[in-house]
Order: structure tokens, then sequence, then C-alpha cells
């Protein structure tokens, strides 16, 4: 099956970053064991756990394409929000693994007074070829987001993803410079462990990140209710046709999976209408919407009942107030 420019350029993303991470990969590996830097260590496992999920990436953007069938009545979309949610989660794991990792060095220094000795030779040339590494993968990632209309969960987590790594492996290696040239002055007290706390440090920022990525992945898995813009904007697009139509709609929801939405409105006609009627409502629902939101599936239910709990329509023949 021939792919849409859009997955092209999404493939090609995915493909890249595949590439991108399995070097970022095995240099913060090879360069965190020459080191002795657990800093280096968890930054080239967080690039090891990116080469999967571009992996994963890819097959989930080449699914998306496909039309709903038997097994996916309503098409594959929320499998973007598998893939953002079940992404999010293992960095979260990480990053707990993380600190429990450098607690435990922390802890045999402060009660022992034993730890690894840094070996900084490597750690300059690893953090220059990462940034850089990390900064053209941010690039390619934004452009081909913006490219393909900014609909791409994907896209728009390995974008931040790459940044967000850019950034952490900028702070670990200004960290593990400052240790290195200070180690003799106001920084000798800490510079045994300082790669361990530098870690805690990354892993702090890392947390919240990815906690708010795991939460809106969970929430759109769980089916919640869009935000109030995108609820807002469905509803401005489709005002003039609801409000044309012989009857009442008694409710509106929108619901978003991955790159697409879910938008369910509940009519109620004026008499009795054929199902070419309801199937040239659900046309003209769908062409009104789609400039705003690209990809929304309408759902057209004939009922003359609301949600449960949900205001009655309002005087322009919408919700008032959607849940």
């Amino acid at each position: 099956m021939t792919q849409s420019p859009h997955a092209t350029r999404e493939s090609r993303s995915m493909i890249l970053s595949m590439i991108g991470n399995l070097f970022m990969g095995a240099a913060g590996v090879g360069a965190g064991i020459m080191a002795n830097s657990s800093a280096i260590l968890v930054d080239g496992l967080f690039s090891a756990i990116g080469f999967t999920w571009a992996l994963i990436g890819l097959l989930v953007s080449r699914r998306l394409s496909r039309g709903p069938d038997k097994f996916r009545p309503l098409g594959y979309a929320t499998e973007e929000s598998l893939f953002t949610t079940f992404r999010a989660l293992t960095i979260l794991g990480l990053i707990l693994f993380a600190v429990a990792t450098s607690a435990q060095s922390i802890h045999a220094y402060l009660v022992h007074g034993e730890v690894s000795e840094l070996v900084f030779a490597p750690v300059f040339i690893y953090f220059a070829i990462i940034a850089v590494t990390c900064l053209l993968l941010w690039a390619v990632h934004y452009r081909n987001w913006v490219k393909t209309g900014r609909r791409s969960d994907i896209l728009r987590v390995e974008a931040k993803a790459a940044i967000f790594d850019g950034a952490l492996s900028g702070i670990a290696g200004t960290g593990l410079i400052a240790i290195y040239v200070y180690r003799d002055s106001f920084l000798a007290p800490v510079a045994p462990i300082g790669d361990s706390l530098i870690v805690l440090m990354l892993c702090l920022a890392a947390l919240g990140h990815f906690w708010k990525d795991f939460l809106a992945g969970l929430g759109e898995l769980a089916g919640v209710t869009a935000q109030p813009a995108t609820i807002s904007a469905a509803r401005r697009a489709m005002r003039p046709v609801l409000a044309a139509l012989p009857g009442e709609v008694q409710d509106f929801t929108v619901m978003k999976n991955g790159r697409s939405h879910l938008i369910c409105v509940y009519y109620t006609p004026e008499a009795a209408i054929t199902a070419r009627e309801v199937d040239a409502l659900y046309q003209q629902l769908t062409k009104t919407v789609h400039p705003v939101l690209p990809g929304s599936e309408v759902l057209v239910i004939i009922s003359e009942e609301s949600r449960a709990g949900v205001a009655m329509p309002g005087p322009e023949g919408l919700p008032t107030a959607p849940a």
C-alpha cells in the first residue's frame, strides 16, 4: 500500500530517530563505562529506550493509515495514544531506576567513603557529539511535524524527547565539567559523587515532563473529553449546519484519539428521516469540521436523549457547556 506524503515524512523521521538513538545509546554506554560515570551511563540508557520506541513508533505510524475494519471498527488512531502512554511509562520506570542507583552510590559514599573515581577524558567529546546529534534530530522531527499539519503525536513526542535529551545532556556535561574544573576547590566535597547528584537533578527535571505525557495518553485511552479549546473549535465549525437542522441537537461530545478526534452528535429530528438523509448529514458535518480538526470521525446518533447528566441544548441548538 502506497504511503501518503505525511506518512512518508513520519516514517523517515522514525528511521532517523532509530539511527540517532542507537548511536547515542552505544556512545553513552561506552563513554559511561570508560568514565566511571553513572550520569553518562543513564544518558545512554535514555537513548537506548529512545531507539526501541522509535522502532515502535515506526510500526504504529504505518498502521495509522488503515481504515476501520472488523478488528478495529473505529480505526487504528488509538494506537498513537497507546504509544505516547507506554513510552512515557517506560521512561518513568527508567527514571526510578536511575534515582535508586544514584541514591545507592551517594549512600555508599556517605557511609563508607568509597566511590569509583570519575575519568573525565571521554566526557567532553561525548557531550559535544550528543548535543549536536540531539539538535539535528529535533530539527528534523519538528520540521516534519510542522509539514504534516502539527497533527502527529508521534512526531511531537519524538521532537520533545530529542530536545529534552539534548538539554539533559547539556546539563550533565556542564555539571561534570564544573566538577572537573573545581574539584580541588569549593566542589571538592561533592566531586566523588558529582555524577550521582547530577543524575538526581536530571531525573527531577524529567519526571514532570514524562508524567504529563503519561497522563495525557492515559486520558485519551480512558475516553476523557477533549480540551475545551478543541470542543469550542469543533462546535463553531459545525454550528451553521446544526443550527439549520429541523429538530434539536440534544448533545455534542468530542474525544481525542491520537491525532484524530471522535465527535458524537445526538440529534432528535423533527420528523422521521431516512438512512440516506442521516448519511448526508454525516458527510456535511465531516466536511465542515475537517478544516479545523483534520481526520476527525463524526458519529450522528439519532436519539431523544442526551448523555446522562448533560444539559439540554441552548438557544443556538448546541449544548451550552459540554462536559
